[in-house]
């Protein structure tokens, strides 16, 4: 389960829209940043996606991806022209098809790198979706198939779009909006596929096209009832409106690594009910939190010169670093490419270390580095944002430098709450869960 927020210019602290997505994916579904630049190819050429092989365009543009490990595609990216887009699981009525299509992630990264605006993203994605369909499992270990909705923005404005198979809506962003893994177009909609409406009356879902609801006519309510989706979207759009006018960068990252409203002294992100699962997601125990921990996350500052990225690399935000990066340069070394094992040599993995320790007691253990994080983190936002329009190797030598800091400090939180006994505190069936995640990953002995 995902979330993904947008806020426009004009309720921005600075006049510059803001982007922002938690993927949340299986707790061992390593995700890593991949940066491919502008690349020109042979006519006639085909590109292999997740599953099937589509026609190769002449050119793709420079895009940055954070993407599970196994797949081709990306849960959120952006590109060289300040495109940002971030996909959601959105569960409809309409049957998935057998024989294997582009998933939702393969949409999101072809939108990206052939589309130079928000709106032409659409296109693309609508067009794929036309010609091939969305099908294949989604899981990293079992099987999850859904359909995808998708946040897309650029530097001047911003799309919804929204899918039930073949079928789908899109809706133009005109102030705050944020989508989790529920349809939310109703009536209203900019443009709509040729035969959403009439499949959705052929099938007795509405009466005719005057009464036409494309949330209430797709969804489907079971699914997306047991998501908690609009709980987490109400919470999102909730907490961006009480900043109106003043959201920052800060704001957003806020945001990700909400856990909900009135939270009690000891509280634990793993140790809460089965279904419940938070803007900051933590996998547990049940069908909704098995695929529920937050693996990547993603703010995005979309001025219309030069964009400003900050990523975590690493799962929970609220137990990692956002640090920035740009597009135009070679990413941060962040060790060899994860997979679903644990290697220290990564930055996914070698995070998990401080993150699942912390979790077998959140409340006593995130505050033991919870003051330095920010500080650092504020450094890293403030100074990224000042040297935005530096030249290119500032930029680079700025981003590294953050990367290499961040990963010093969390080597040290480590040590620190490592060396902190504690009562386990993370709820029997959530604990059940994550030592069996521990064993498949093949995890150092945490205490």
């Amino acid at each position: 389960m995902c979330d993904t927020v947008y806020a426009p210019g004009s309720v921005t602290s600075d006049g510059i829209p803001l982007f922002g997505k938690n993927s949340d994916r299986d707790g061992n579904e390593a995700q890593y940043l991949l940066r491919v630049p502008r690349t020109k190819h042979p006519a006639g050429t085909t590109l292999q996606c997740t599953y099937i092989e589509i026609p190769q365009v002449v050119e793709t543009y420079e895009v940055l991806l954070s993407k599970p490990y196994w797949i081709w595609g990306a849960e959120m990216g952006t590109n060289e022209h300040g495109v940002t887009i971030g996909n959601e699981a959105v569960f409809s009525k309409v049957p998935h098809e057998k024989d294997p299509g582009l998933i939702g992630m393969d949409l999101l990264r072809l939108a990206l790198e052939r589309a130079a605006t928000a709106r032409e993203a659409v296109t693309v994605i609508t067009s794929l979706l036309e010609q091939y369909g969305q099908g294949g499992n989604c899981a990293h270990n079992g099987t999850f198939y859904y359909d995808n909705s998708f946040l897309i923005a650029d530097p001047q404005e911003a799309w919804v779009l929204e899918t039930a198979g073949r079928h789908w809506a899109a809706d133009r962003v005109t102030g705050i909006r944020t989508i989790s893994n529920g349809h939310t177009i109703g009536r209203h909609f900019d443009l709509i596929s040729e035969q959403a409406i009439s499949y959705a009356i052929e099938r007795g879902w509405c009466k005719s096209e005057a009464e036409f609801d494309f949330a209430g006519c797709y969804a489907d309510f079971v699914n997306t009832t047991f998501s908690r989706s609009s709980q987490r979207q109400c919470r999102t759009t909730d907490t961006l409106s009480e900043h109106r006018g003043a959201i920052t960068v800060e704001t957003v990252i806020t945001v990700l690594r909400d856990h909900g409203p009135g939270r009690p002294p000891g509280f634990s992100p793993i140790a809460n009910s089965v279904f419940d699962n938070s803007i900051c997601a933590h996998a547990g125990f049940g069908p909704v939190r098995e695929y529920g921990q937050s693996t990547g996350s993603l703010v995005s500052h979309l001025a219309p010169d030069i964009q400003t990225h900050f990523v975590t690399a690493t799962s929970a935000p609220c137990t990692g670093v956002f640090k920035p990066v740009w597009l135009g340069m070679e990413l941060p070394d962040t060790g060899p490419i994860p997979d679903g094992t644990f290697d220290e040599a990564t930055l996914w993995w070698r995070h998990e270390v401080l993150h699942r320790a912390t979790m077998i007691n959140y409340a006593a253990r995130a505050r033991l580095y919870a003051s330095d994080r920010g500080t650092l983190e504020t450094e890293f936002v403030q100074g990224g944002l000042a040297c935005r329009t530096a030249a290119a190797a500032e930029r680079r030598n700025y981003s590294a430098e953050c990367f290499t800091r961040a990963d010093a400090a969390e080597r040290e939180w480590t040590e620190r709450v490592l060396s902190t006994e504690g009562a386990k505190r993370r709820g029997y069936l959530h604990g059940r869960h994550w030592d069996k995640l521990n064993r498949a990953a093949n995890m150092p002995e945490l205490t």
